[in-house]
């Protein structure tokens, strides 16, 4: 009999991600693909859904690949994107235009708007409040800027979705993602004909409303012939790349905490209900009956490929030459610089910042610039200063006194050990590593409970989770970080009123 797995896709803020799943929990193969984004302007960031699609296709051929040379054959796929991002497409269901993503700051004005003349129709439908993150924010600068894209809409994909609707033909999403755009009465569980009216929606543009464990489709014979599925592969309907790291990484009990090192910086707390703060991102766990509330900071991974492109050719070279990762090399070099990097600090506002600040107009900056100072430190101080941001985050959550019994590092960053050592000094707080946390891993668990690999959410953790590390603060790098948390934190107060002046 011909062995059975899983796949997830993973469409992440740089690349896509597959893992390949067999019924006993183990990842078999795993492939990541590169795709640019695009920055048009300060504050602002898109990218093109055919070319995220073109990697996914990638990813599923190496894919089918793997498992064929494994004597089996893919039972069931599910994909998962970022959320806020719509994708809007016209009468020949193609996209319109780049999709705004999340980190995008240009709807700031709307989000203020939105706050101060409609704070009661948000407090009535929607668990959390209005920033340049959500969706209905950006489709109303789109309105005020570019009102052709929204006349010529009739379907608005989110970007999960349209990619898979692009293998099965559906116009679904799920009820986690709808969270997500702000369009959506989160306590009704239907879409909000006041809320889309601001945006110059009208509900039937918007996809049926579905379960990320649902079938949304089966691949269709043109589908198959592009992807080397076979024809009648269902399709998942999938949900949000957060939703799913948090579960892959095995954080399914109330109070348990996520600490995610991505493209993106989030830390969620696992709870039975919503956190009411501005500071909180609401949404609903795979689970249901629970929650992953959590802080942002919006450039935390990505901080680290922007200083990568920008200022380590170097790196890049000699890493293509050895066959090693050009990160390596730049952490490698970061090991020489002491912690705190000699009171060098690197804010990482790239484009703008979330918690605690919510505040479009601060940008990024290396202070206390001096002859001492190398490439090892510059390399140090993005790592120390994104760990910084989380901070701020973290001290959200104690604000709001939620009770915390175990801190679980995910994303792509917490794969580099001195990057997770950094954040553990900082944050102060031990860290429990997984072997893999992967949102394309839930992915790939969310679509084996699907088609009975595994009984049930917690069966899938069970055998698909395990811990490889348990991570300590080192007592002197906290007492020297704590200084360096309350200089950082007073720099960016100094440089704020100039940001403000300059924007």
């Amino acid at each position: 009999m011909a062995e059975k797995f899983t796949l997830g896709v993973d469409l992440g803020g740089s690349s896509s991600k597959a893992t390949l799943l067999d019924r006993r929990g183990r990842i078999v193969f795993t492939s990541t693909v590169e795709y640019p984004s695009y920055s048009p302007a300060p504050g602002r960031l898109e990218q093109d859904a055919d070319e995220l699609f073109d990697a996914m296709l990638h990813n599923i051929r190496l894919c089918v690949g793997a498992a064929s040379g494994a004597g089996g054959e893919i039972e069931a796929l599910a994909i998962d994107a970022a959320t806020h991002m719509a994708v809007l497409c016209g009468d020949d269901g193609r996209p319109l235009r780049r999709f705004i993503h999340w980190s995008d700051s240009r709807s700031s004005e709307q989000a203020a708007f939105l706050l101060e003349k409609h704070s009661g129709l948000l407090k009535r439908c929607c668990a959390n409040s209005a920033s340049p993150a959500w969706t209905l924010p950006q489709l109303m600068w789109l309105q005020e800027h570019e009102p052709e894209v929204l006349r010529r809409t009739r379907r608005v994909y989110f970007a999960k979705d349209y990619l898979r609707s692009r293998l099965t033909g559906d116009f679904c999403t799920d009820s986690i993602e709808a969270m997500g755009s702000m369009l959506f009465n989160d306590y009704t569980g239907t879409w909000d004909p006041e809320l889309c009216a601001l945006a110059g929606l009208s509900v039937d543009m918007l996809p049926e409303i579905r379960e990320p464990g649902d079938i949304a489709g089966c691949i269709g014979r043109s589908a198959a012939a592009d992807t080397g599925l076979r024809e009648g592969t269902p399709v998942l309907v999938g949900t949000t790349d957060t939703a799913l790291e948090v579960y892959a990484s095995g954080a399914v009990s109330p109070g348990c905490a996520t600490v995610k090192l991505a493209t993106a910086g989030r830390i969620c707390v696992i709870t039975d209900a919503p956190v009411k703060s501005r500071q909180f991102f609401n949404y609903r766990h795979v689970i249901p009956g629970l929650w992953y509330p959590g802080t942002g900071t919006r450039s935390c991974a990505a901080s680290y490929k922007w200083y990568r492109d920008v200022f380590g050719a170097a790196e890049l070279r000699d890493a293509e030459e050895a066959g090693v990762s050009a990160y390596a090399l730049l952490d490698e070099a970061a090991k020489n610089a002491p912690p705190g990097s000699d009171n060098l600090f690197f804010h990482p506002y790239l484009l703008g910042e979330m918690t605690p600040y919510y505040d479009d107009k601060l940008r990024a900056s290396f202070t206390g610039v001096g002859m001492h100072h190398t490439k090892a430190h510059f390399s140090r101080s993005v790592m120390e200063g994104v760990a910084y941001s989380m901070r701020d985050c973290l001290e959200e959550v104690k604000r709001m006194d939620i009770a915390v019994s175990e801190y679980r590092m995910i994303g792509g960053g917490a794969k580099g050990a001195l990057w997770r050592q950094i954040l553990c000094d900082v944050l102060a707080v031990p860290l429990t590593v997984t072997v893999e946390n992967d949102s394309s891993l839930g992915s790939a668990m969310l679509a084996g409970v699907a088609v009975g690999a595994f009984s049930d959410f917690r069966d899938s953790v069970e055998k698909c989770v395990a811990v490889s590390a348990r991570m300590a603060p080192i007592t002197e790098n906290v007492e020297i970080y704590a200084q360096g948390f309350e200089n950082y934190r007073r720099i960016q107060r100094a440089l704020s009123s100039v940001y403000h002046g300059m924007f």
